[in-house]
């Protein structure tokens, strides 16, 4: 295993293209990140949200804005090998987490509709508590780019809708609160190969059902994935051109749209088209 300044180094030299500049450019171009901000990193213990703790590091070091970080773990009701890899793996990485005991796992388990969906929203309600009595105005997620084109997908093809994973989002809940996504313009693979270059493991994920059989649980965020890798043969500009679909939305061409929660319909102007 190399070092963990060895890791640094390769995140700003090796990966500077893939990882570094991805992850300034996002947090650049969607404003993610204002003076004095305290952010609570919202570590899994998976790659994604490792990397990105340490990309906050440098961030931190090198850059020129005055912001304050907490390194936070949620630990659900991770089983003891998977509590002790990410404790190697943040004591490895010298990320200073603070580990906080919510025990999800064991009422998830027992829900037999969309557990999946409900244990999302029910960590989400906690990190936010947690993140709002450390004093932090801020959560940052690790969903990375493929996470991002896999939402539009899966809304098209299984919510009938056209929507995306936004770049940050105030919270409906927890006043003055916000979430980030500062990972959201790097691949998934680049994020694989920094892991593979400097000999890491991180947990993959630590679900009580996917534990119970793995083979059994094919999400539909994993349809999604193999979508992508089949339609990547044919033209391997799909993940770019999905993505830019949802920032080019001609509304003239748009049957109907929602605003404020209210829907319009293109035959709501339509005769205003002659009088024009």
């Amino acid at each position: 295993m190399r070092t963990c300044k060895e890791a640094e180094r390769s995140i700003v030299k090796t990966y500077r293209k893939e990882i570094w500049a991805r992850f300034v450019r996002g947090i650049k171009d969607y404003e993610m990140i204002q003076e004095n901000d305290k952010i609570a990193v919202c570590i899994s213990g998976g790659k994604d949200s490792m990397l990105m703790a340490k990309c906050f590091q440098e961030l931190k070091r090198h850059g020129k804005m005055n912001f304050d970080l907490e390194f936070i773990v949620m630990d659900p009701g991770y089983n003891k090998e998977n509590r002790a890899r990410i404790e190697e793996n943040a004591a490895f990485l010298e990320i200073p987490i603070k580990i906080f005991e919510v025990n999800l796992f064991n009422y998830v388990h027992t829900i037999q509709d969309s557990p999946c969906y409900i244990c999302a929203r029910m960590r989400r309600g906690h990190l936010y508590n947690i993140a709002q009595n450390l004093g932090c105005n801020k959560i940052a997620l690790g969903h990375h780019f493929d996470d991002v084109i896999e939402t539009i997908l899966m809304g098209m093809i299984y919510g009938a809708q056209i929507q995306t994973m936004m770049p940050k989002l105030h919270s409906e809940n927890f006043e003055g609160m916000e979430l980030i996504r500062p990972m959201y313009l790097i691949k998934e693979v680049d994020i694989k190969r920094w892991c593979t270059h400097n000999e890491l493991e991180f947990i993959r994920c630590a679900c009580r059902f996917t534990e119970e059989d793995e083979s059994a649980h094919i999400s539909k965020r994993a349809e999604m994935k193999q979508l992508i890798e089949h339609f990547r043969k044919i033209n391997p500009y799909i993940e770019y051109n999905i993505f830019k679909s949802v920032e080019n939305v001609n509304l003239s061409t748009i049957i109907s749209y929602k605003k404020d929660g209210q829907i319009v319909h293109f035959l709501d102007e339509y005769d205003q088209w002659e009088k024009k």
